[in-house]
């Protein structure tokens, strides 16, 4: 997974003799598996970017609360080791928020992780990372010309990023040409995001009703307080 390539220009080196290229190179080496052999442990609900095993390869990876309420599966969004939006080979790939078993879970991130990964390879990240999306959600937000406002309604958690995404289009869809007017002073508008399992009891199940209805009631009782 590591290549080096060594060019060598004017006089030859003598025997024994290291350039500084490859001390740097050697260095970096070390660096990393000191890294591996002693990983700075993770501890769930820091917001700290981990090292995630994929494969063969050692990805960098932003966490969240995860979508289960045990210790076990965390939500992670992979990043390329240069950050959030640098392009992976030909290609820029965000596959959005996954299911994380925490036992693939290295430790912290380190820079010096980065030439383990994909990015370092000149691949893009593979279609199966053999993690499942995480759970996702719809909200329903009534926000003032300065930006403030409220939640009016959390619709979650979705099993499929897509059932979120579907919902969110309709009630965007139902509220064409009232986003300013439905509640009076606000701005209403739909938009799906990850599911936060620490204010679980604050969401509505979408499974358990119409999301069209869910929005009336919720504006309803909005208009009424």
């Amino acid at each position: 997974m590591i290549r080096r390539m060594f060019r060598r220009c004017g006089h030859a080196s003598a025997p024994g003799d290291v350039t500084p290229e490859d001390q740097a190179v050697v260095d970096q080496s070390r660096a990393m598996l000191a890294a591996l052999r002693d990983p700075e442990p993770w501890t769930p609900g820091h917001c700290q970017d981990v090292a995630v095993r994929v494969g063969p390869f050692i990805e960098r990876a932003h966490t969240r609360p995860g979508d289960d309420h045990g210790p076990d599966i965390i939500a992670v969004a992979l990043q390329h080791p240069s950050g959030s939006y640098a392009p992976y080979a030909d290609r820029y790939r965000k596959l959005g928020w996954l299911r994380c078993e925490t036992a693939t879970i290295l430790g912290v991130w380190q820079p010096t992780y980065a030439m383990l990964t994909h990015a370092a390879a000149g691949l893009d990240l593979p279609d199966d990372v053999g993690m499942e999306p995480a759970h996702y959600a719809t909200y329903i937000e009534a926000r003032k010309p300065d930006g403030k406002g409220y939640t009016l309604l959390r619709l979650g958690p979705y099993t499929q990023a897509r059932h979120a995404s579907h919902d969110a289009d309709r009630l965007t869809a139902a509220l064409e040409g009232r986003e300013t007017t439905v509640v009076p002073g606000f701005r209403v508008n739909a938009r799906p995001a990850p599911f936060d399992v620490s204010d679980h009891e604050l969401f509505t199940d979408p499974y358990e009703a119409d999301a069209l209805t869910l929005l009336a009631a919720a504006v309803e009782g909005a208009t009424t307080v």
